[in-house]
């Protein structure tokens, strides 16, 4: 047993309890990859394998980012979308995607992973919903573990194309045949169920205007057979409610029900406009949702109602959506963005800082179906981000509210990160990874895929 300790940090923030749980002048101890110890300094000690000077930062749970597609960082602020919303935004990014390959999945994994990394983010979920030229998901999870970062992998699909009356061209849609024999092969190699698993799968079927009614079934069939997890977009705009009206006969949330789509198993991107009462049964189902506001801004798309989805029992987190749609992927700053338009929406007491940060934590987690990560205590995962108090962003406002501070003030970079009790930030700098050379590898792809479109 190896043991590591985050010596007398300024403030740990646990996130147990209403007020964030912060503790002054506290340290963490940590053996192998989970917290042994969370308290006062001196009764931690510093009697350790390593020790790690924590003073003048806030310690707080890693960052658990619950919507992502990793592959967009490719194709950031592309001019054919900057103005654009959702349905033409996709048709004009769909022949770009047509070029990704195995090493475009594998660098933009890397750049995703990197970017939220330091943003802060020790644990995040990704929907791939398109696989060609030989891309496979586990392009991106060998770039997951090779980056250290917790990864919650969504075998994504698009089954319907413009053909049968689907939005995406027949070029990049798979049969269903094949993306059923995949996801198969991918829980089987791949998913851990074991607690601080580092690597999950999920089945992500991407939309109800992409994938078949018999795919979302035995979608859902075969991810229940193994215990995992499923996910998809859903009411994320009014184009969306209007198609499932005209084709299906139901709203985007009934169509869900209607497939048995509903439980503490599935978790929804976006969810911005379900009804009244849908927003009742998403509560007494235990859904999840993920919640994007960035992206929903970026693309005109609405508020999502995320007080009322947990008022009634639904699991909220926050989710960076993909980084074409946002064009960027800091979580940090999504919690920031978050609290700031819904109270533009609601007023000025609609979402404080703790909630805030809650969703960014504890409620990712519980919507990705974990026990482990989320808060800091004995017994959880050593992943665990610090923030340098003492930087600019930050001037003259952590002297008054710490924690706070992180979400009104402008979001700083992370100074430390700790995944899985590996160190994987440090100074500011990511631990064992060439940065620049990575861009320059990442930007020489993104110009290949758009030019050969």
């Amino acid at each position: 047993m190896t043991s590591l300790i985050l010596d007398n940090a300024a403030a740990v923030a646990t996130m147990e309890g209403d007020d964030g749980g912060v503790l002054h002048d506290a340290s963490i101890r940590i053996e192998d990859n989970r917290i042994a110890a969370v308290g006062p300094a001196a009764r931690i000690g510093t009697d350790a394998d390593r020790v790690i000077d924590a003073r003048g930062h806030i310690l707080i749970p890693g960052l658990v980012n619950t919507h992502h597609h990793f592959y967009q960082t490719l194709t950031r602020n592309l001019p054919a979308g900057q103005d654009a919303g959702l349905f033409n935004w996709l048709v004009s990014h769909y022949p770009v995607w047509a070029r990704l390959d195995p090493e475009a999945m594998d660098v933009s994994t890397r750049i995703a992973a990197a970017e939220l990394m330091l943003s802060g983010c020790t644990t995040a979920a990704d929907h791939t919903y398109l696989w060609p030229n030989g891309a496979r998901l586990d392009d991106q999870i060998h770039a997951a573990r090779e980056m250290g970062l917790r990864f919650h992998a969504g075998r994504g699909s698009m089954s319907v194309g413009e053909s049968d009356g689907g939005l995406p061209p027949d070029a990049v849609v798979e049969s269903e045949t094949a993306i059923l024999a995949d996801s198969q092969r991918v829980i089987e190699t791949h998913h851990d169920d074991a607690d601080y698993a580092m690597t999950r799968i999920a089945l992500a079927p991407c939309s109800p205007f992409s994938v078949s009614q018999t795919l979302m079934r035995e979608s859902l069939e075969v991810a229940r057979h193994y215990g995992v997890h499923c996910h998809t977009h859903l009411a994320e705009t009014r184009d969306e409610t209007a198609y499932c009206r005209e084709r299906f006969g139901r709203t985007p949330v009934e169509y869900a029900e209607d497939l048995g789509w509903c439980g503490e198993d599935v978790w929804f991107a976006h969810m911005v406009h379900p009804e009244d009462d849908e927003i009742r049964r998403l509560g007494a189902h235990r859904c999840g949702v993920a919640h994007c506001p960035s992206s929903n801004m970026r693309l005109g798309s609405g508020v999502a109602p995320v007080r009322a989805l947990r008022r009634a029992g639904a699991r909220v987190g926050l989710g960076v959506d993909g980084s074409a749609s946002n064009d960027g992927s800091d979580m940090l700053g999504e919690a920031r963005q978050a609290m700031l338009l819904h109270r533009l929406v609601d007023g000025p007491d609609a979402m404080g800082a703790v909630e805030t940060l809650s969703l960014a934590t504890r409620g990712g987690a519980a919507v990705l179906g974990r026990n482990d990560i989320g808060h800091l205590a004995p017994g959880m995962a050593a992943d665990i981000v610090g923030y340098r108090l003492d930087t600019l962003p930050l001037a003259g406002g952590a002297v008054h509210d710490p924690l706070a501070a992180l979400v009104f003030c402008r979001p700083p970079q992370v100074a430390l990160s700790l995944i899985n009790g590996r160190l994987r930030v440090r100074d500011g700098a990511l631990t064992d990874v060439d940065l620049p050379a990575l861009v320059r590898r990442h930007n020489d792809i993104a110009r290949r895929i758009a030019a050969r479109a």
